[in-house]
């Protein structure tokens, strides 16, 4: 996926001693990210569609046709959640013009430079983040 490609070309922040969490330096590294992110999903994005443009072929045989079916479904299917993680980007940058980024939403404490790194759209703390999923899992039971 696109977000594995651009976690091997970035380089991460190095905190500086007595620095204010979320300053300038860090935001624009994080807008550096989230940036790039986004621009090679839309890339991604774009191939695809020039890629099921030049492969529409009708087979004959019901088996190669429900096979290119069956791809076509999967492609489409990583392109809607990529496209959603675009518009993720998108929010997450909103946050970042409006000061609230690298904020828990839930309890307002720092999420941390690494959780960042490792999830530039998180917009939970890694504790309100785990309460949240093991809610999910008693609902789900």
């Amino acid at each position: 996926m696109a977000q594995d490609l651009l976690y091997k070309h970035f380089t991460p922040y190095v905190l500086k001693a007595g620095e204010e969490f979320m300053n300038n330096d860090q935001l624009d590294h994080f807008r550096g990210i989230l940036e790039a992110l986004k621009q090679q999903l839309m890339e991604d994005i774009e191939r695809t569609v020039n890629t099921m443009k030049d492969e529409a072929t009708v087979f004959a045989d019901p088996n190669d046709r429900a096979s290119q079916e069956t791809d076509i479904a999967i492609e489409l299917r990583n392109r809607d959640r990529e496209r959603k993680l675009v518009k993720k980007i998108e929010e997450t940058i909103s946050r970042i013009d409006s000061g609230d980024y690298g904020f828990c939403a839930a309890c307002g404490v720092e999420i941390g430079i690494k959780r960042l790194e490792a999830r530039p759209t998180a917009t939970l703390c890694i504790d309100c983040k785990t309460l949240e999923e093991v809610r999910e899992k008693q609902i789900a039971k």
